[in-house]
């Protein structure tokens, strides 16, 4: 920790954190195919704001999550809540069932259809922010849930149609259907 930075409670931080998640997500948006874990946001926002806490992640992070998707829903922005994806499978949890009910729409059934919903507002994200999106772009699983579903066999027929860009070696996203690494160019 910095000098200049200090241990509050997550509800002292949270409008702090809310401004500098908004800022770190816009960034992240605005990278076509780029994602961000929960544990890096969670990194980025306390970084940003100079605002520490010793309370567990898991205690506060849907919250914050939670006030962005108001604050996008009334903007008429896209939910940048489906950037945010769990390290381990690189999927948007069940929370993420709160941006469908902010958007008037109902939850999940199952995992797989909560990820294509997000991954198509994700789509919306990256247009909206300015990333360079293939004008032929189809909503596309983050490249952590692909390589995760590709495990699984019911996955494998599900997603074995879909048209997909390479994974760049450097950086390991994925890259356009139509050639170069947007973000190591």
């Amino acid at each position: 920790m910095s000098e200049h930075e200090a241990y509050v409670t997550p509800k002292f931080a949270q409008p702090y954190w809310a401004k500098a998640a908004y800022e770190v997500l816009v960034e992240t948006a605005g990278r076509y195919n780029a994602v961000i874990t929960y544990s890096e946001l969670a990194e980025q926002v306390q970084r940003r704001s100079s605002l520490r806490t010793k309370s567990q992640m898991r205690n506060w992070i849907g919250g914050l999550l939670v006030d962005l998707v108001k604050v996008n829903h009334v903007r008429n922005e896209p939910p940048l809540a489906s950037l945010v994806v769990h390290k381990d499978d690189g999927q948007v949890g069940a929370a993420y069932d709160e941006v469908l009910r902010v958007a008037g729409e109902s939850p999940a059934s199952d995992p797989l259809e909560r990820e294509n919903r997000a991954a198509a507002a994700r789509l919306e994200c990256y247009r909206h922010w300015g990333a360079d999106v293939p004008a032929d772009a189809q909503p596309t699983l983050s490249v952590r849930a692909r390589v995760v579903r590709a495990r699984t066999p019911v996955a494998r027929t599900v997603h074995a149609e879909e048209r997909r860009g390479a994974v760049c070696p450097t950086c390991f996203m994925e890259m356009p259907v139509s050639g170069a690494c947007p973000n190591c160019d």
